[in-house]
C-alpha cells in the first residue's frame, strides 16, 4: 500500500502545506479529487486538507499488521496526532511541521469546524489498531456498525459541511451530511470484502449476513477459491440495497448546501454509489478484483454536472 510522504513544510508556509494536501488528494482519491475540480477555487485547498488528514490516519492504520497481535505504535501515532492538532488549535507548546496538520488546523479555524468532529473520527480509527482498548474487527449489528460509521465516516461529512456552506443553519444539514458519510462508508466495505478479510476484519455485520446463510467460514472459503457463493451474492445484493437507501437520506441534504457546491457533492454521490452498480454488473465478484468505476463514467458523470458547477 502506498502511504502519505512525511513531508515539512518549511517554515509554516501554509500555502506549501495545501499544495502538499493537493497532491495527496490527487494521488489517492481520485473520485473525490474529480469531485473537487468542480468546487470554487477557494474551497478546494480546504477539501484537500480535510481528505489529507484522513489519509494520513487511515495509512497508519491500514498498514500491515500480523493477525493476533497488538500494533502500540500506530495508537502511539494516533495520539501524537491529535496531541498536535490540539496544540495547533489551541495554540500552545511546540507543534510538529507536517504539512498536513498545519492546513487542516488551519482549514478548523478558517471554517470554525467542531473539532469534536476530529476527535471522533480519530477515536473510531483506534477501533481499527489491535492493541488499542477500543479495538474490534467484526460487528455483529448493523447497528454496532453505524455506530463505528459514526466516527469513521459520518464525522468527515459533518467536517465538509462548513467548507461547503449551507442556505439553512449548519445544524439543520447535519443529518442529511452524516448519512452521507455512511453511504460511502459502507460502499467502502462492500467493494473491499475481500482485501479487508486479508486484515482480519468484517466490517459486514454478523446479523445481516447470517439472514443469508453466511458466516465467516463461508466467507474465507470464497476469498480462497475466489469465487461468490450464492448465498453471499444475495446477502450483498441486500446490503447494497441498505446502502442505496442511505444515499437516498442523504439526497435531499445536498439542496441545503451552498447551490455552488451543489453539483460536486451531487457527482461525488453519484460516483460512489456507482460503486454499487459496478459490484452488481461483476456478478458480485469482488474476491478476484477491486471493483471500480470505469474512467469514462467518472469522466461523463463529471462533464455532466461541470456546466452547473461553473454557472452556481
Amino acid at each position: 500500500m502506498t502511504t502519505v510522504a512525511a513531508a515539512r513544510v518549511p517554515g509554516g508556509d501554509l500555502s506549501e502545506a495545501y499544495r502538499h494536501c493537493r497532491g495527496v488528494a490527487a494521488a489517492h482519491g481520485r473520485t473525490y479529487f474529480l469531485a473537487t475540480r468542480l468546487l470554487s477555487a477557494e474551497r478546494r485547498p480546504a477539501v484537500h486538507a480535510l481528505y489529507a488528514f484522513a489519509r494520513t490516519v487511515d495509512d497508519i492504520v491500514d498498514h500491515e499488521i500480523a493477525p493476533g497481535t497488538t500494533d502500540s505504535a500506530a495508537v502511539a501515532r494516533l495520539d501524537r496526532i491529535e496531541a498536535q492538532l490540539r496544540a495547533r488549535l489551541d495554540r500552545c507548546g511546540p507543534v510538529d511541521p507536517d504539512p498536513v496538520l498545519a492546513a487542516v488546523a488551519d482549514t478548523i479555524t478558517r471554517y470554525d469546524i467542531a473539532p469534536q468532529h476530529f476527535w471522533v473520527f480519530l477515536d473510531a480509527m483506534r477501533m481499527d489498531v489491535p492493541g488499542s482498548a477500543r479495538f474490534r474487527n467484526r460487528y455483529r449489528t448493523m447497528a454496532e456498525l453505524r455506530d463505528y460509521m459514526r466516527g469513521s465516516a459520518a464525522a468527515i461529512g459533518l467536517q465538509m459541511l462548513p467548507v461547503l456552506g449551507t442556505v439553512v443553519p449548519v445544524a439543520e444539514a447535519e443529518p442529511a451530511a452524516a448519512a452521507l458519510g455512511e453511504a460511502f462508508q459502507l460502499t467502502n466495505f462492500l467493494r473491499d470484502v475481500a482485501e479487508d478479510l486479508d486484515r482480519d476484519r468484517i466490517y459486514l455485520p454478523a446479523t445481516e449476513l447470517a439472514a443469508f446463510g453466511v458466516d465467516e467460514d463461508l466467507l474465507r472459503h470464497c476469498r480462497r477459491t475466489g469465487h461468490t457463493d450464492p448465498r453471499l451474492r444475495r446477502a450483498l445484493a441486500h446490503l447494497i440495497a441498505t446502502n442505496r437507501a442511505l444515499y437516498r437520506i442523504a439526497d435531499p441534504g445536498i439542496a441545503l448546501l451552498h447551490p455552488r457546491v451543489r453539483p460536486a457533492i451531487h457527482t461525488a454521490a453519484l460516483l460512489y454509489a456507482a460503486i454499487l452498480d459496478e459490484i452488481e454488473h461483476a456478478g458480485y465478484e469482488i474476491f478476484t478484483r477491486r471493483v471500480v468505476v470505469p474512467g469514462h463514467r467518472r469522466l461523463r458523470v463529471a462533464a455532466t454536472h461541470l456546466p452547473a458547477a461553473l454557472t452556481g
